[in-house]
């Protein structure tokens, strides 16, 4: 009997000082962190995609594709909401670079087995394209020029031209705090309620 009195006296003392924390704050501070959570995730993947645009850039333009690739692959890596597949009919492996596919094909072609008819192609296809300096549309010309005319050329390895990067689950930048703090918030807007209601009904 004493021990309950006790208790209760304890719980009542608590009770003084925990009802100044109202839910509501905590349900105010889910809303906030929430939004920003679903701004720094959309942030994340608008910087993927531009990240990815640039990996096509530099395929398109023989430029360097590695680096391209390269900050892709980490960027992807160490942040969250940036998967690079997207809707149930969507291609994959996601990253797929033709140009430097029709390059592999073009040094395929002009090994010395195809020499011959790999020159023939040059000349044919800087006929069909005098202006074109950056070879961009010339490769895949020597390219179908080459195939057309009979010669054979090994499969080009998946390895050198498809690429795929998993995003990470959970990433320690912005969209991965503000996400822990609107769990957090939540939590602690559910207790203080909890114990509100309690102690409505127990003090």
């Amino acid at each position: 009997m004493i021990s309950d009195m006790i208790n209760k006296r304890h719980w009542h003392h608590a009770w003084r000082y925990l009802r100044k924390i109202h839910p509501w704050y905590f349900v105010a501070l889910t809303l906030l962190f929430g939004t920003m959570s679903l701004f720094a995730l959309r942030h994340n993947n608008q910087q993927m995609i531009e990240l990815r645009n640039a990996v096509y850039t530099a395929d398109k333009d023989n430029g360097n594709v590695e680096a391209a690739l390269r900050d892709l692959r980490e960027y992807v890596y160490s942040h969250m909401n940036t998967g690079l597949t997207s809707g149930p009919n969507a291609v994959h492996p996601p990253i797929q670079l033709k140009y430097t596919y029709q390059r592999l094909q073009a040094a395929e072609a002009a090994k010395d087995t195809n020499k011959d008819l790999y020159n023939q192609a040059q000349t044919y296809c800087q006929e069909q394209n005098p202006t074109d300096f950056s070879g961009r549309n010339r490769v895949p010309c020597i390219s179908e020029y080459v195939l057309n005319h009979g010669a054979t050329i090994a499969p080009i390895p998946d390895a050198l031209y498809k690429f795929d990067f998993t995003a990470t689950k959970w990433s320690f930048d912005l969209a991965g705090w503000s996400i822990i703090l609107t769990i957090l918030s939540a939590l602690l807007a559910a207790v203080t309620l909890g114990y509100r209601i309690w102690a409505k009904n127990n003090l």
